[in-house]
């Protein structure tokens, strides 16, 4: 902590109102910007001020002394935790993903590509090029049309160039899109198994990667209910350290567990889905991941293989097979109301700082049932974008004090045949 309180560091920005936090408008850079940001009502931007602050030396040690005043338990357990982390560099540990990265909707359906992921930025890696700032960014890989007659852009290819770049055994993230672009591959029966097993392959030569997305494929290149995954057990099992794994797509998608089936560092699991099948789900129980905050299941729909349903969800909400999570997304589903029942008197809950209800079914009837359950207003953010709710209901969720994210929410007469669906399905 040896900054003077007057420079703006790399990690400060300008906001102007774009993303989740309603009435942002402008911030200032430095230790300015974080005292707004600290007296902000969006909780993202408290977290990220807390983060900045403690690169600011004393006036930063203020900021986080105040924070431990804060409405919101989560600002006081991480102002805290900071205040007791050593005045050293590197800088403390940081959550491995970013709120806003997470609350938003599927960029798939208007044909654009992550830009963000794992808290870095993401760029399209390019052969010949040096890797700058290897550990602070998320080099995306995509197999281009006519991989086989173009010279060398295929994904193998691709791999063989980023591992002979100097500073490769930096890279700490990940983004792979379409692994292969011939015929197989838009009917559905190409697999990223090639993809999963070359990947473990080379473990020894990335051996400081942390966070993995397979799967950064927009509707426009695969529908997400076509894309053919594979077992991802071997990733697991190649990258101890993995601490971030996202998958897009659930036709094959297997977590086959082995004798050992244990992961100490995984932190974050998110499967994008547009049918999640329980046998998935099943394979996943079976694994250890004592380090996991942040899951998310996008359920999708019957017609495309997702026959996972709430009832399916009684080892996560009821026995904890995954007790310390703070972020739950159970989003994309086609039964948001039944799933209010399941939530209803967890355990989980009580520890829970999101839930993501996003994208589903969840009606004004389901909201109901939640707002019934005095202990929800425990939460720090409740995402209930793209459902099926009413003005009132949004109404009586916000005043339950915790910040509430419903944006774009659908309407029944919208819809084919008058029924509810899954935002992302086909």
């Amino acid at each position: 902590m040896t900054h003077s309180p007057s420079d703006p560091q790399s990690s400060d920005v300008v906001l102007g109102g774009n993303g989740p936090a309603p009435n942002q408008g402008a911030i200032l850079g430095g230790i300015e910007g974080i005292r707004q940001k600290l007296n902000h009502p969006d909780l993202t931007l408290r977290l990220e001020a807390l983060d900045q602050a403690w690169s600011y030396g004393d006036a930063g040690r203020v900021c986080l002394e105040q924070a431990l005043g804060d409405r919101s338990k989560t600002i006081r357990r991480r102002a805290h935790w900071l205040l007791r982390q050593p005045k050293v560099t590197p800088r403390p540990h940081l959550p491995v993903w970013d709120l806003a990265e997470r609350l938003g909707g599927y960029l798939g359906y208007s044909g654009q590509h992550v830009t963000h992921f794992a808290k870095r930025d993401v760029r399209e890696f390019q052969a010949g090029q040096a890797l700058s700032n290897p550990q602070q960014t998320a080099y995306a890989l995509r197999s281009g049309y006519d991989d086989d007659n173009d010279g060398g852009t295929s994904i193998d290819a691709q791999l063989d160039a980023l591992l002979d770049t100097a500073g490769s055994e930096q890279v700490e993230a990940l983004v792979f899109g379409a692994w292969n672009r011939d015929e197989d591959f838009f009917t559905g029966e190409d697999s990223s198994q090639e993809l999963v097993e070359q990947l473990a392959s080379l473990s020894n030569r990335l051996p400081n990667l942390k966070a993995l997305f397979i799967g950064d494929i927009t509707s426009e290149e695969c529908e997400v209910s076509w894309l053919t995954q594979s077992d991802m057990s071997p990733i697991l099992q190649a990258y101890p350290q993995l601490e971030v794994l996202q998958v897009r797509g659930g036709m094959g998608l297997k977590f086959e567990p082995s004798e050992n089936a244990v992961h100490k560092h995984l932190k974050a699991l998110i499967l994008e889905t547009g049918g999640l099948s329980r046998e998935t789900v099943t394979q996943i129980y079976e694994w250890d991941f004592p380090a996991l905050e942040h899951l998310e299941f996008w359920f999708g729909s019957e017609h495309y293989g997702g026959d996972c349903w709430e009832q399916d969800l009684a080892p996560i909400l009821n026995e904890l097979v995954f007790p310390n999570l703070t972020y739950l997304g159970l989003r994309n589903s086609q039964f948001a109301d039944e799933l209010i029942d399941r939530l209803i008197g967890s355990p989980l809950l009580a520890g829970l700082q999101v839930l993501d209800l996003s994208m589903g079914t969840l009606s004004d009837e389901g909201a109901a049932k939640l707002l019934e359950y005095w202990e929800i207003s425990n939460l720090e953010i409740l995402n209930v974008s793209e459902s099926y709710l009413s003005g009132a209901t949004i109404d009586q969720l916000q005043a339950l004090g915790i910040q509430v994210i419903a944006d774009d929410q659908r309407s029944i007469e919208d819809e084919y045949d008058d029924g509810r669906y899954c935002a992302v399905s086909e």
